[in-house]
């Protein structure tokens, strides 16, 4: 047998229904859609969950929680997960090359869940006091992401009497009146 013989069993698939072909179908003239009105017409009936007037289901239920903006970006990794990782040195390439997490996370986070028994290196990846400690425990080590480079400072805003002083400074001059004749 081969992928190019494969055939469906006899019975099993039927021909497609078409409709509007004619009287002696059964379906033909109206195909099915009936006489007038506006399900018989071209353009489709009503928008979906649309109930005639009537609030709709998906607006009469209650909003409830958040989505959050992080979702995609964000994954934790647990020390069992590391523990079935054939690597030595971890980080987050190698946490995504063996499907640990998925490939479009941005940032992981090691978490104290599971036993770890082997001695990993873990690089470039966040962990928790808790999984720091378990790793080290094991005869590992681990070495923290570069911290964020901080935002430079505002200028403090000048004080008050800077400020009148400047307001008086941008105030025009008045107009000199004109001579009434």
């Amino acid at each position: 047998m081969r992928m190019n013989s494969i055939k469906p069993a006899p019975g099993a698939k039927q021909a497609r229904h078409r409709v509007g072909r004619g009287i002696g179908s059964g379906w033909g003239k109206t195909a099915g859609l009936g006489h007038k009105g506006q399900r018989a017409r071209a353009g489709g009936y009503h928008k979906v969950g649309f109930e005639g007037g009537q609030m709709p289901l998906h607006r009469r239920l209650p909003k409830r929680g958040f989505v959050s903006m992080m979702r995609d970006t964000y994954s934790e990794v647990r020390l069992s997960s590391l523990e079935r990782m054939k690597a030595e040195e971890i980080d987050l390439a190698t946490l995504k090359a063996e499907g640990v997490v998925p490939g479009r996370t941005l940032v992981a986070k090691v978490i104290l869940s599971g036993k770890l028994t082997r001695k990993i290196v873990l690089k470039s990846v966040k962990a928790s006091k808790g999984a720091q400690a378990a790793i080290e425990a094991a005869g590992g080590k681990y070495e923290a992401p570069p911290a964020k480079a901080e935002a430079p400072k505002k200028a403090e805003k000048p004080e008050k009497a800077e400020r009148a002083e400047k307001a008086e400074k941008a105030e025009k001059p008045e107009k000199p009146e004109k001579p009434q004749a």
